[in-house]
């Protein structure tokens, strides 16, 4: 298998896709030349469901209807016990990928097993741009299909719910790009049920009218300055227009800050290395002050649109989550 992932930067808010994903998937239209050199090893992906246990669940095996028509891999830690809540992660993946080439980026399973949570890992619908999520107007339905991935990704941590001892205080959401999109989306809209997320290069609304969250969530955004298809400062995507726009990293973060009764003023935390390819130190941390929740933005200098990820990742961003379980 040949070094990917693949950047639909045609799309403004494309990220990986791969020669052996669907047949509906578009051809590499850029390449991401950090990542170019960074091979996925052969099996990777080919033999992804096997390796995180995503299982050959038979007809009629789906508790929930939508999900029936929409089925998830999901992955269970070796160490879960059915007799103690659990907590769960929701993998959101990017524009043109699919759960498991995103797993296979962001290399959550290992944690999985080491920190005993849950892990779904569901793919967006299939479109003329591969798959994506309808998160916000900014990104990605540029074709208006309408599908509602709100009660889509509801009805997933339903259906895992049935199936294992959730902790329904501890259920957390990870997102690339439109995947983060949808996960600032979801925080708006399913606030009750979701304790943090962390988006990587995906922004909220740039209406915080869109955003009535009826709880506080913690939000990590994530966020490279050199991102060239969303980016840092704000903008609009290629395919939608001026006035469905996107806010900036630090606006996303602030407009949570708000939301969650947070303070004005932030603190900066101690660096972090997040990107291979630069040097040293290459993270800023930021942090709001609030009562409940949380309000961080990392902000990777000189990062793009899919950093060269340190080994380190997982465990960092999870533990962010399970600091912010909900109260």
């Amino acid at each position: 298998m040949r070094p990917l992932l693949l950047v639909l930067a045609c799309a403004g808010c494309g990220d990986a896709a791969s020669s052996t994903d669907d047949a509906a998937a578009p051809p590499d239209l850029a390449v991401d030349a950090a990542l170019a050199d960074a091979p996925i090893a052969d099996a990777a992906i080919a033999d992804l469901a096997i390796a995180l246990d995503a299982p050959p669940v038979p007809d009629g095996g789906w508790s929930n209807p939508t999900v029936a028509s929409r089925p998830y891999g999901y992955h269970v830690p070796k160490g879960y016990d059915p007799s103690k809540p659990t907590p769960l992660l929701v993998l959101l993946h990017g524009l043109g990928a699919s759960g498991a080439l995103q797993e296979a980026y962001f290399r959550l399973t290992p944690l999985s097993d080491q920190e005993t949570f849950l892990y779904a890992f569901p793919d967006g619908t299939i479109g003329p741009l591969g798959r994506y999520w309808n998160a916000t107007n900014a990104c990605c339905d540029f074709f208006h299909s309408g599908v509602d991935d709100v009660a889509y990704l509801g009805a997933v941590i339903d259906d895992m719910s049935a199936r294992f001892n959730v902790d329904q205080k501890r259920i957390y959401l990870v997102g690339h790009s439109n995947g983060g999109f949808l996960a600032h989306r979801l925080a708006c809209d399913l606030a009750p049920r979701i304790a943090a997320i962390v988006s990587l290069a995906g922004d909220n609304w740039k209406d915080p009218a869109k955003c009535q969250p009826s709880e506080p969530v913690a939000v990590l955004q994530v966020h490279g300055t050199l991102d060239p298809v969303i980016l840092y400062g704000g903008g609009s995507t290629v395919l939608s227009t001026p006035t469905d726009a996107y806010p900036s990293a630090h606006d996303s973060v602030a407009s949570w800050a708000a939301k969650d009764g947070c303070g004005a003023k932030t603190t900066m935390g101690a660096k972090l290395d997040l990107d291979a390819l630069l040097p040293g130190d290459d993270t800023t941390v930021e942090r709001w002050s609030c009562p409940t929740g949380a309000a961080e933005l990392w902000s990777i200098q000189g990062g793009i649109h899919t950093p060269a990820l340190q080994p380190s990742w997982p465990s960092l961003i999870y533990g962010f989550l399970k600091a912010h379980p909900k109260g």
